[in-house]
């Protein structure tokens, strides 16, 4: 039996893969992203038809002012926890902290402020970028008179039956599936396409080889 050899394949076999990552290799971002998520108020409009949405109706509520020193707010952020906790304890209807941000306030300042409203779990915060560039902590009023109201139970002494289609589910993940690989190749750097017609090309040079050599024998 005579052995088979192609050139194109072993060539594609051994020296596509490090063409693809010497290529690729640049353009892999290894960087940790952190997002912060803060509610920016939206501008008033000339009609004033969206003062309700706009921070506006809070501006002139009691704050208690506290200035941030650059580079310091993380420093201070047991203070400004505590600081936040009063609030919510002493639950004061139309009260809240304004911190005083300048110029020289840092991004550091900004994301450890953040962080205090999450340490302190006060979920009622908002950025001033419109007029004064301050951060402002709210209140979220509890009154203590306010009557729970009882709900009707709807699905109380109901039977739910849940039913999978297997069938569906597979469908559903395949054409994610489809999605994202389409959705990630066309984002791939020009290198990477001539790389991929390459293999492609010794691909079926190499196909078109063994047919030959099949029908020679």
């Amino acid at each position: 039996m005579k052995k088979i050899f192609y050139i194109p394949g072993l060539i594609s076999a051994l020296v596509i893969p490090f063409l693809f990552w010497y290529y690729i290799n640049p353009y892999i971002d290894e960087t940790n992203y952190n997002i912060m998520d803060i509610w920016l108020p939206p501008k008033l409009d000339k009609d004033k038809s969206n003062v309700s949405f706009t921070f506006e109706p809070l501006r002139n509520w009691k704050y208690k002012q506290i200035n941030i020193e650059s580079g310091k707010a993380k420093e201070n952020s047991d203070f400004y926890v505590s600081e936040l906790k009063k609030l919510d304890q002493n639950n004061i209807k139309n009260s809240g902290i304004e911190f005083i941000l300048n110029d020289k306030n840092t991004y550091g300042d900004f994301a450890s402020l953040l962080n205090d409203m999450a340490v302190a779990k006060h979920e009622t915060y908002a950025y001033d970028l419109e007029k004064t560039g301050h951060f402002f902590a709210t209140i979220n009023y509890k009154d203590p008179n306010a009557v729970e109201e009882k709900v009707e139970c709807l699905l109380c002494n109901d039977t739910i039956i849940y039913d999978e289609d297997p069938s569906m589910r597979e469908s559903i993940l395949r054409r994610e599936f489809y999605n994202t690989f389409f959705e990630n190749i066309s984002k791939l750097p020009k290198q990477g396409y001539y790389i991929l017609f390459g293999f492609l090309f010794f691909l079926n040079i190499s196909m078109l080889s063994i047919k030959e050599r099949f029908q020679l024998q």
